[in-house]
């Protein structure tokens, strides 16, 4: 069985004394009612460490929102896989559409930082998704099928069950749109009908897909009701604690 998630992003929001609040916040909200999912928050490198001394790592899983391709040197301004790591962080996402676009970060750049995370012992959240122009076109699994084969078919059964995937089609990120409970099910389907034929029925079946892209308190349940959609890679609404805890409580 797939494990049932609900993972933030925090992108590039919060000074430090604010994502330790935001972090604070969400840890006495779930110590208060425990949630039924596995609970991690992705912020930024700055809060990594701070936000890891104050958690209760059993009930929320820490992230980082990239790592770098290098394991080491001189590359100036970039944070390895390995750094990550000693922060006390769990979980790393790789392939986000905004890396994708705005830094150009190709199927190969991405295939190097998977392999540097799973080395350095951190389970990764690989996005994937297709543009409204490449929905329109209905071009949508190919995309998908292509992103997987370009940065993590290259995988061990083994090394791939510590990868969770994350469906955002792009068209619906930050825009308001959701993709309709049917069409992210379709989709999450189709994803899974693509791993088990690379690696069989019951890896497909343990793998966690969650949808991204305006998820809400308000469509949580539809969305999460869907046989395979797993949780949910939450932005904007990750950013306030009421907003997060919504969506968690969607799995009660």
């Amino acid at each position: 069985m797939a494990k049932k998630i609900v993972a933030g992003n925090w992108k590039m929001n919060k000074n430090l004394q604010e994502g330790i609040e935001l972090a604070q916040g969400l840890k006495d909200a779930l110590a208060a009612d425990k949630p039924n999912c596995e609970v991690i928050i992705c912020t930024p490198f700055i809060h990594l460490a701070k936000v890891s001394d104050l958690l209760d790592h059993k009930t929320i899983k820490l992230g980082a929102e990239n790592c770098a391709d290098k394991a080491s040197g001189a590359y100036t301004g970039e944070v390895s896989a390995e750094m990550v790591k000693s922060t006390g962080a769990e979980y790393v996402i790789l392939g986000h559409s905004e890396r994708r676009e705005y830094y150009n970060e190709t199927p190969a750049i991405l295939k190097e930082k998977v392999d540097l995370a799973l080395a350095n012992g951190l389970k990764v959240i690989f996005c994937i998704g297709e543009s409204l122009k490449q929905r329109e076109a209905n071009e949508q699994e190919a995309v998908c099928k292509a992103e997987l084969e370009g940065s993590v078919f290259h995988l061990s059964a083994e090394q791939f069950a510590n990868i969770v995937i994350a469906y955002e089609p792009i068209w619906a990120i930050g825009t308001g749109k959701t993709a309709t409970a049917e069409q992210a099910e379709e989709i999450h389907s189709y994803i899974r009908s693509v791993i088990a034929k690379k690696y069989g029925d019951k890896v497909a079946a343990d793998t966690s897909i969650l949808y991204g892209g305006s998820c809400k308190a308000s469509n949580a349940p539809e969305l999460f009701a869907k046989p395979d959609i797993d949780g949910g890679l939450i932005g904007g609404a990750s950013l306030k604690v009421a907003d997060f805890k919504g969506i968690i409580d969607a799995w009660k």
